[in-house]
């Protein structure tokens, strides 16, 4: 994969074999409030059938952020689970990471890529993301 203009030292991959599984998962459960307590198998299948992006640290290789994306490769995608270790924020990685899904997405011919945030609309909005303009029309069955 490209760079996707990435900070320097940093690497993005779609190997899911290159995932520190474990970390992913301790990040999700433990410390991300959309993921708090799920449970190591409900996230292995997430993993196992998802698009996932590793950002890892060229030097040490050891992985610093995770985004999985929901999607049918043609017409729709919904980007989730975008993580950064705590240790490796405040250097612009979040943003990098979204702009290079974004990036790897867009020769997919995707009609949209969706995603929810609570708190994180700003890192979002720098590539390109804006609230629905008609949200009355979505509709959701499940946790709100």
């Amino acid at each position: 994969m490209t760079s996707h203009q990435l900070p320097t030292g940093h690497s993005l991959s779609t190997d899911p074999a290159r995932l520190d599984r474990e970390a992913v998962h301790r990040w999700l459960s433990e410390d991300a409030y959309w993921a708090l307590g799920r449970p190591r198998d409900k996230q292995e299948r997430a993993i196992d059938n998802s698009l996932n992006f590793g950002l890892y640290e060229d030097v040490s290789g050891a992985q610093v952020g995770y985004a999985r994306v929901v999607t049918d490769h043609a017409t729709f995608a919904w980007l989730c689970d975008v993580y950064i270790a705590p240790g490796a924020r405040g250097r612009g990685l979040g943003t990098a990471l979204a702009a290079a899904v974004r990036d790897e997405l867009a020769d997919r011919g995707l009609r949209r890529l969706l995603l929810a945030t609570r708190d994180a609309h700003e890192v979002y909005a720098k590539v390109g993301f804006e609230p629905m303009a008609v949200p009355e029309k979505w509709m959701i069955l499940g946790e709100q």
